[in-house]
């Protein structure tokens, strides 16, 4: 059996990181055969692209265009250099005493003339300084973020500058498999680097993104991916942008043909909510959906298996109280077919809470539309603003858990711990998004309670809590 590494394509400290790994069942292996028969000159015809004939020139002038928009980002994490699960929380060093900054580094796509900057969450996890250094005149900015969508792997950076150039975004839904597509970052530190491939899929869900309600629908191309492209542009003949480069997959952690990209459209939706919210406003329907295989649609007795089946609805809910039944294949949103769970993800991202979307289904083979109304992660049809609680004694931000992750965790109350950093919860062995549910026995329903308790804390400390992927578990530990 084969085994494929999926990397998240930033370059830290000289290695490529963030491995995920998955198998193929029964891989293919093509072979090239050389054809006996010479190829008749007289049967080639011209590539074309949007009806304009392909020449070296298309490339050319799509590299001209797209190059100046990519930037070098450069980061510098503390960590500690021995992991003592308990050095932090007693307030100093560690017993060894030892830590030290980490460097890495990727790419980012400019958007705007006055310094808005995309890039993957991934390449400024857990930054402490963020360093964004231009194509044109390698000047060097210090970069702030504006926020960060976990949920999809995006963040927005700014630099105070002005009149920058900046990249025109494209339509993600009109880029077709087969079409040219050029990828232009910063892999191995090499910086403004342009490589060509093609659409190879739309819809690909990787299983990278790490969260609560993952969003995964890339784009995969064979244009040349290696760490450090992570944040960089994929962009069409016309040099627009039609995604970010975000992750390849690999036996050797460098490029081996398979490549991963966010769509633009999705990109657009999250910075435009990070700008006017700082915060995403994502709208949720109550429901969980899952692909049809062959066997399932040889069940439900249709001719094929697109759509996406309904496995649980939520009571009361928006699927609940708009008519939805387990056992529903929705093949439409918004008439936009459906055919995978992933596009199924996409779609509904491109939407926001008190949205009403129209949702086509089969039931018993007949096709009905019905129309629900998004709700927040509250419940409620209102924008969402961004409510973290920042510590910088605990060296974390702390945010109430909302009512849908209650619900579905089946929990009353739980505090949500992100953005760790130096400090006494990075000695906990928590992990980035972990849901607090108590401590010591007391649960919590606002954040600064939980971090007065959790700052005094001593003597027998117990957490309990729940895992970005829902898994449980206990942490016990004696505090001085």
């Amino acid at each position: 059996m084969k085994k494929i590494v999926l990397i998240a394509t930033s370059f830290i400290s000289g290695i490529a990181g963030a491995y995920v790994f998955f198998k193929f069942q029964n891989p293919v292996v093509l072979f090239t055969q050389q054809n006996s028969n010479p190829i008749n000159s007289a049967t080639i015809s011209t590539a074309n692209y949007k009806g304009v004939p392909i020449t070296e020139n298309n490339f050319v002038k799509a590299s001209q265009i797209a190059t100046p928009t990519v930037v070098f980002i450069k980061t510098l994490t503390n960590q500690r250099g021995y992991n003592d699960p308990f050095g932090d929380f007693w307030g100093g060093m560690d017993f060894f005493g030892r830590r030290g900054p980490v460097s890495s580094s990727g790419s980012g796509v400019i958007i705007s003339e006055d310094g808005y900057i995309v890039t993957n969450f991934h390449v400024v996890k857990d930054a402490n300084t963020i360093e964004v250094i231009l194509n044109n005149n390698k000047h060097s900015y210090s970069a702030k973020i504006i926020g960060t969508d976990p949920s999809t792997d995006l963040a927005l950076l700014k630099i105070e500058a002005k009149n920058l150039p900046h990249i025109t975004l494209g339509n993600s839904d009109n880029v077709q498999i087969g079409e040219w597509v050029l990828a232009v970052g910063n892999p191995f530190n090499l910086t403004s680097t342009v490589t060509a491939g093609i659409v190879s899929a739309k819809g690909r869900n990787i299983n990278i993104v790490n969260n609560t309600f993952p969003i995964e629908s890339f784009i995969q191309t064979d244009a040349a991916i290696n760490p450090g492209n992570s944040g960089g542009a994929l962009v069409d003949l016309e040099g627009k942008l039609v995604g970010i480069n975000t992750a390849i997959a690999s036996n050797t952690g460098s490029y081996n043909g398979y490549g991963f990209a966010i769509p633009v459209n999705i990109v657009a939706k999250i910075i435009k909510d990070l700008i006017e919210y700082k915060e995403v406003q994502r709208g949720f329907t109550g429901m969980d959906v899952k692909d049809i295989d062959a066997g399932l649609a040889e069940k439900l007795n249709i001719n094929n298996n697109l759509g996406v089946y309904i496995q649980s609805i939520l009571t009361d809910g928006p699927a609940d109280n708009a008519g939805l039944k387990v056992g529903d294949v929705i093949i439409k949103i918004n008439r936009k077919d459906i055919d995978s769970k992933s596009i199924f993800d996409e779609q509904l991202a491109y939407n926001r809470p008190g949205d009403k979307v129209t949702i086509s289904i089969l039931r018993n083979t007949k096709e009905i539309d019905i129309t629900i109304t998004l709700l927040n992660r509250e419940g409620t049809t209102a924008i969402m603003k961004k409510g973290t609680v920042s510590s910088e004694s605990l060296g974390a931000d702390f945010q109430a858990v909302p009512k849908l992750e209650k619900d579905k965790y089946g929990i009353k109350n739980g505090i949500r711990i992100t953005n760790i950093r130096q400090g006494r919860v990075a000695s906990m062995g928590l992990s980035e998004g972990f849901v607090l549910i108590a401590l010591n026995k007391k649960e919590y329903e606002k954040p600064e309670d939980l971090i007065q308790d959790l700052e005094r804390a001593r003597g027998q400390v117990v957490i309990e809590g729940i895992f970005p992927n829902g898994g449980r578990g206990v942490f016990s530990f004696y505090s001085y």
